[in-house]
């Protein structure tokens, strides 16, 4: 059995939590470049992600504020999965990468971070961007700031 080591999580995991949903109040901020909004879609949104596994790590949320599946419209379900698909697109225009890991996770024992409200995850994935950094020295190399990447994804998003 092989194990995958994320110890670079344990900054989210260990921190304080706001005492609200983030999900719900960043888009009702207005000011997208801070919150690390990438796009706005009628039913669902494009965030990306403060604490990435890789690169371009990014998050596709509903505005509607649900923990399951079973609670989100079939308007929002198709939207979020069309968001996927151009979150994809989008990122192979900007960083060129050699495949994805797109999933989400529902409840915290299937590791969700944000349990309250449900989302997808795009993570862009390259050969070898894994290696002994996170495994020997429990840190994960993150090339650019965050803000440096939204730059230069903003401009494939809208």
């Amino acid at each position: 059995m092989k194990n995958l080591w994320a110890p670079w999580r344990m900054e989210y995991i260990l921190s304080e939590k706001e005492p609200y949903c983030i999900f719900c109040v960043k888009p009702s901020e207005k000011n997208d470049r801070d919150n690390l909004i990438l796009f706005r879609g009628k039913e669902a949104f494009i965030i990306m992600n403060k604490y990435p596994y890789n690169n371009g790590h990014l998050m596709v949320v509903p505005y509607f504020h649900t923990s399951g599946l079973e609670d989100i419209k079939e308007s929002t379900l198709s939207e979020m999965m069309m968001l996927t698909r151009y979150s994809t697109a989008c990122l192979k225009k900007a960083f060129n990468p050699e495949g994805f890991n797109v999933g989400i996770n529902i409840g915290g024992v299937a590791g969700a971070g944000i349990k309250e409200h449900i989302h997808i995850h795009v993570v862009p994935r390259w050969a070898g961007d894994s290696n002994f950094m996170a495994v020997t020295g429990e840190l994960r190399v993150i090339p650019e700031h965050l803000l440096e990447t939204y730059d230069k994804l903003v401009r494939f998003f809208n």
